[in-house]
C-alpha cells in the first residue's frame, strides 16, 4: 500500500509539472496576437484563454470579419464550456472579446478596442452621463420642483491595470496611482509641473510598460 501511494504521488507530480511546462510565457510586444474568442472574465484575458470561436454557437459566418459585430448585436451568446456543457450568457455580462489578435473590452456603452496594451493599458470609450435638472431653480429642491433626468454621451479616456483589471479615468492623479509601484518613475513624474504632467501622461505610461513588461501565456 505504501509503495502504491508513493507511485501515485510521483505520477501526480509529473502530471502537474508537465502541465506547468506546457504553458509557455512570451514577452508581450506590439506584434503579439492574443487568442481569438470571448472573455467571460478578466482572468481569461490574463490566461490568454477566451472561449474559442469554435465553441461558440452561432448562425453567423465565423470566418467573417464582422462575426463578432453580428454575434454581439444579439442579447445573448451561447457557447460550450470546457466540459462540453452548453451555456448561455447575456452579452452585457461579457468582459470582452478578441478579434484577430486585438482585445476589446466591454466598457461604457460598447465594446472598445484596447490599442495600447501593457502592464498599463489605455483605451477610449463612449460613456452615457446622467444628470438631474430642476425646472425652476428658484424653488430649490422642494416638493414641487421635481427634477428631470437628462442624458448625454461623452468620450472618455481610461487606463487599465492589466494584472488586476482595475480601470481608472485617464487623469494625472490616476497615472500617479499606477506609477506608485515604481519609485523612480513616480518621483520623476510627480516632480513635473502641473502642465507638464498633463502633457507627459502617455510618455510615462510607455516608460512604465517598458520597465514592467507583460509575459503572456501561449498554448
Amino acid at each position: 500500500m505504501r509503495h502504491l501511494f508513493i507511485i501515485t504521488f510521483i505520477l501526480l507530480a509529473k502530471l502537474a509539472l508537465s502541465q506547468v511546462d506546457s504553458v509557455k510565457l512570451v514577452k508581450y510586444s506590439p506584434g503579439f496576437r492574443f487568442n481569438d474568442g470571448i472573455y467571460l472574465s478578466h482572468q481569461q484575458l490574463l490566461n490568454n484563454s477566451p472561449i474559442p470561436i469554435k465553441r461558440i454557437v452561432s448562425k453567423y459566418n465565423k470566418a467573417g470579419f464582422d462575426f463578432f459585430d453580428m454575434l454581439l448585436s444579439e442579447e445573448k451568446v451561447t457557447y460550450y464550456d470546457q466540459f462540453g456543457m452548453k451555456k448561455i450568457i447575456d452579452v452585457n455580462r461579457l468582459w470582452g472579446f478578441c478579434r484577430r489578435g486585438s482585445v476589446y473590452i466591454n466598457w461604457g456603452d460598447d465594446f472598445n478596442r484596447i490599442p495600447v496594451m501593457g502592464s498599463a493599458c489605455h483605451f477610449i470609450a463612449t460613456v452615457t452621463v446622467y444628470e438631474d435638472r430642476y425646472n425652476n431653480p428658484n424653488y430649490g429642491y422642494g416638493y414641487y420642483n421635481v427634477p428631470t433626468t437628462t442624458s448625454r454621451t461623452e468620450i472618455y479616456q481610461f487606463v487599465m491595470n492589466f494584472r488586476t483589471g482595475d480601470i481608472f479615468e485617464y487623469t494625472v492623479a490616476n497615472v500617479l496611482l499606477l506609477l506608485m509601484v515604481d519609485t523612480e518613475l513616480y518621483d520623476a513624474y510627480n516632480a513635473l509641473r502641473k502642465k507638464k504632467k498633463k502633457q507627459m501622461k502617455f510618455l510615462y505610461l510607455r516608460k512604465f510598460n517598458e520597465k514592467h513588461p507583460l509575459y503572456i501565456p501561449i498554448n
